[in-house]
């Protein structure tokens, strides 16, 4: 379930919140400045909002292409069981695959949305059939290849 907001956030905050998603790596002066608070101010903001759970982290983007990792694939997921314990063991058990870069439970005509990314058709096959195929309660998958990427935010990890 989604986290409740644990603050109200004025407009500095949704500011400092959209500068540092453009870029995270920003000096806390800079910062400051592109918001209208010196250095000091805009540090206590980014340390209350750090620490209130708004900001979850910090990563690099990474590129798909030069780590060869472009092959993209969304899979429906159906389960046998859709009680809260087979929900719970699903999510656990997805989490433990790498290769899994997002996984979203949908109101549909299926239970699951999961995105996998891999180098190709062939390591992608291999996913499928010793690790999601093996998840818990899974019933049946249908698989739908992405023939390019419009926007992709790159490769979670390597």
């Amino acid at each position: 379930m989604a986290d409740a907001p644990t603050s109200k956030l004025d407009r500095i905050d949704r500011a400092i919140l959209n500068e540092l998603a453009r870029n995270a790596r920003i000096p806390m002066t800079e910062l400051g400045q592109k918001v209208g608070l010196s250095k000091t101010p805009v540090a206590a903001r980014v340390k209350r909002l750090e620490s209130e759970g708004v900001i979850t982290g910090y990563r690099a983007e990474l590129s798909a292409g030069k780590l060869g990792m472009e092959h993209v694939a969304f899979l429906e997921v159906r389960l046998s069981d859709t009680r809260e314990d087979s929900l719970a063991a699903f999510n656990k058990a997805v989490r433990e695959i790498a290769e899994v870069e997002e996984c979203h439970l949908i109101a549909g005509g299926f239970d699951y949305l999961v995105k996998v990314r891999t180098r190709d058709i062939t390591e992608y096959r291999r996913v499928l059939s010793e690790s999601i195929s093996r998840l818990p309660k899974v019933a049946s998958t249908s698989t739908f290849v992405s023939m390019e990427s419009v926007r992709d935010r790159g490769v979670a990890q390597v």
